[in-house]
């Protein structure tokens, strides 16, 4: 593999020939750290506005594998992949026979706010990325964990986390993709994909939610005049995260954010595959809060799109602004011990999916065990916040009893 030495003089240029078209400010600063101690090795920044993005490279020599999954996404556009609630499963099951570890339809006899069902007919395996949102049926939902889901297999449960509190009515029989279009796909911020993944907790999800809203609303709100309202979540008129990420408002100023790098979109990702680019670390405000990492250039060039709108919208929050990071912090958090305590999950021949927490970061590992696999295909890292740091704290308005 090519490691770019020379990625900020590149990246400095390509970045400031994107800033010139679109009138924002974007730099490139500071070089790769030469000898880090860990298998990666991270790159001077892009910078746009209150967003940061550290490029990370193999920091050896090792040629990049070659994946074939099929993304969420992918799979909902083409039909070969199907989501509904947990108690419309009828006509997804394959007549294979049972077996002990095999759910049947009788194992779904009514919808579940915390299960959906899906259904992978695609001749290539399926991976599924937690923070990735799917709409309709009763509500929507957000992806709770890493997965792989073979191709062919039959139906399986696939733990979420809704992100619309307030609605149990079905909208659609089945579930869609959040976007209608690629170029405005997207995932939930990391402030939400922490308390899905790292506390997994209902109610704690909620409220993310409520606070990522009253945020996006301050963001998008016109100017305020005297004696006004403050904005406030009710203005967008629904409790969705999706919906409200859809709206005018919200999504230019999550374009706006981000449009030094996805105006260039097509080259940055040239130039990110042309060195093996395989994820990147996020800093918001001045503060590294997040790593996604990827098997190879390609996988993360298919996420991109959504990956960064997530970035985009997290930085739209309040927060304090610090002095912006540097290399060698960037390349700290990424090579940080993660060996506190661990757990493991998955499914034999299929995935492992491990989750290790040491201090004040958690890092989640999803490796496939396919046949001629045995690689690590994404890897999340978050820097673990208090509840304090997060602004505003929303009272916890929502509740799982209205759901039955």
């Amino acid at each position: 593999m090519t490691i770019f030495s020379r990625f900020s003089l590149v990246a400095a240029s390509l970045f400031a020939f994107a800033a010139f078209d679109q009138g924002c400010h974007v730099s490139a600063a500071g070089g790769p750290i030469e000898n880090p101690s860990g298998p990666f090795r991270v790159l001077a920044p892009i910078q746009s506005g209150d967003l940061l993005l550290f490029p990370v490279v193999h920091s050896t020599s090792k040629s990049p594998v070659e994946t074939s999954f099929i993304t969420l996404d992918e799979g909902i556009k083409s039909g070969e992949v199907e989501v509904t609630e947990a108690g419309r499963v009828q006509g997804l099951f394959r007549p294979r026979g049972t077996s002990p570890n095999r759910p049947t339809q009788n194992s779904y006899r009514a919808d579940q706010v915390n299960t959906l069902v899906l259904v992978n007919n695609s001749k290539r395996p399926l991976l599924l990325l937690a923070g990735e949102i799917v709409t309709g049926g009763k509500q929507d939902r957000v992806i709770a964990k890493d997965r792989i889901v073979p191709a062919g297999a039959d139906p399986i449960d696939l733990g979420v986390f809704c992100i619309e509190p307030g609605r149990w009515t079905e909208s659609s029989t089945t579930f869609g993709a959040a976007a209608k279009a690629p170029s405005h796909g997207f995932m939930v911020q990391p402030t939400v994909r922490e308390r899905a993944m790292a506390q997994k907790d209902q109610q704690k999800v909620w409220d993310s939610v409520h606070g990522a809203i009253s945020q996006m609303a301050m963001a998008a709100a016109p100017p305020p005049t005297a004696g006004g309202p403050a904005p406030s979540p009710s203005s967008f008129g629904t409790t969705s995260y999706a919906k409200v990420m859809e709206s005018n408002a919200v999504s230019n100023k999550v374009d706006e954010a981000a449009a030094p790098v996805m105006k260039a979109r097509e080259q940055v990702l040239a130039q990110l595959r042309q060195e093996h680019a395989i994820g990147v670390i996020v800093a918001v405000h001045g503060e590294i809060v997040w790593a996604d990492l990827f098997a190879d250039p390609e996988l993360l060039s298919r996420y991109w799109t959504k990956l960064v709108r997530s970035y985009a919208a997290e930085s739209l929050s309040s927060r304090t602004d610090r002095a912006a990071p540097s290399v060698v912090e960037a390349q700290h958090f990424l090579d940080a011990p993660s060996g506190g305590t661990e757990s493991s999950e998955g499914e034999v021949g299929i995935y492992r999916y491990r989750e290790l927490k040491s201090g004040g970061t958690e890092t989640f590992v999803l490796e496939s065990l396919l046949p001629g696999t045995g690689y690590d295909v994404h890897i999340s890292k978050m820097k673990l916040r208090s509840d304090e740091s997060r602004a505003p704290k929303p009272h916890p308005i929502y509740s799982p009893q209205i759901y039955r």
